[in-house]
């Protein structure tokens, strides 16, 4: 199994070869006049679709934010390309989205060998177990001999391979391409085990018709950092991204928010805030936009803690406490360098 998905990465290595990458994707979104989005299929909490079709989550959140940034303040100028695990890497590479905004785990081999940049760390989750209630298990350790559901073309499927191998246990694994059809498959009993990233987790317990009679078990096994991710070869594009996600996390950080960003730039004395809303200096010149860039990004879709409040935070369905995702002045590991 381990060498099937290297020779689906090689082939996604391949592929980055396809289309070069061009140093005009900024130039190419205005003349379109809309942002291109890859993003999940449906994961409650990051991307999905509401009962009237409108997309929302914490990545559907980060689309509206660049394209808010690009077309001054307009966050509705964006075009949803739902992708599998398996589609989203060549939909990037090929030129079919502008940014892959899609829970996807920044490792190396991606950052270096399929032709790709992450822009930053939206979320630091990391692989987790959910079960049936009734199966009386407390602990992924007492998982030998169990039949996994996983889905293919991620990092899911070797971590879980790793984790078993390095305990000494055997499983069997259920290998599916979408995580919609690995959901169904677990919660048609197809197997013991749903294993994904434990946000991941937690939106697909929503989904079972008994959420109560499931519960996710308390080992975390991977580091999976997810984030927004870019063609390389278009440092500007990349520049533009990355610092739109700063910008967000240090609007949390200096206290500006939805509510009172336009009270901020227009009467802050706070150096770092000015600089940041585009009162002194030209920062968002230097990045093809407006120096108010970061005023229309934060009035479309709030700081980075209102993201995550709104999305996926304790007063949502899916109650995720902030934990690693809190600002580094309160814990966590949310760090933005400085606007300067």
């Amino acid at each position: 199994m381990k060498n099937s998905i290297l020779a689906l990465l090689g082939s996604v290595a391949v592929a980055s070869a396809v289309v070069p990458a061009t140093a005009a994707t900024l130039d190419d979104v205005k003349n379109r006049g809309t942002l291109r989005c890859g993003v999940n299929t449906g994961l409650p909490g990051f991307a999905s679709q509401n009962d009237q079709g409108e997309w929302q989550g914490l990545d559907i959140d980060y689309c509206k934010a660049v394209a808010a940034a690009i077309f001054d303040g307009d966050a509705s100028k964006v075009q949803y390309s739902p992708l599998s695990a398996v589609q989203r890497f060549p939909a990037l590479q090929n030129n079919e989205v502008d940014l892959l905004a899609r829970n996807t785990t920044w490792t190396m081999d991606r950052d270096t060998a399929l032709g790709l940049n992450f822009v930053g760390v939206n979320y630091y989750d990391g692989q987790g177990f959910m079960v049936r209630r009734d199966l009386n298990v407390t602990s992924a350790l007492q998982l030998s001999g169990a039949t996994v559901c996983v889905q293919s073309g991620t990092t899911t499927e070797l971590n879980l391979t790793d984790y078993f191998r390095a305990n000494n246990m055997d499983f069997n694994p259920v290998v599916i391409e979408s995580q919609d059809s690995v959901n169904t498959a677990y919660e048609q009993g197809r197997c013991d085990v749903l294993t994904t990233d434990a946000s991941g987790l937690y939106a697909s317990r929503l989904e079972m018709s008994n959420p109560d009679e499931h519960i996710v078990l308390p080992e975390i096994i991977s580091k999976e950092p997810l984030g927004p991710v870019v063609r390389q070869g278009d440092e500007q594009w990349f520049d533009l991204v990355k610092w739109v996600h700063f910008g967000l996390i240090n609007a949390e950080e200096l206290g500006v928010t939805q509510e009172n960003v336009e009270d901020m730039a227009a009467n802050s004395e706070n150096p770092d805030i000015r600089r940041l809303l585009g009162a002194d200096d030209n920062f968002g010149e230097d990045i093809g936009l407006t120096n108010q860039w970061m005023v229309h990004v934060i009035k479309a879709v709030g700081n980075y803690g209102e993201i995550f409040d709104r999305n996926v935070g304790p007063d949502t369905p899916l109650k995720i406490q902030r934990g690693q995702n809190a600002l580094w002045t309160k814990g966590g590991l949310q760090y933005a360098p400085p606007v300067r």
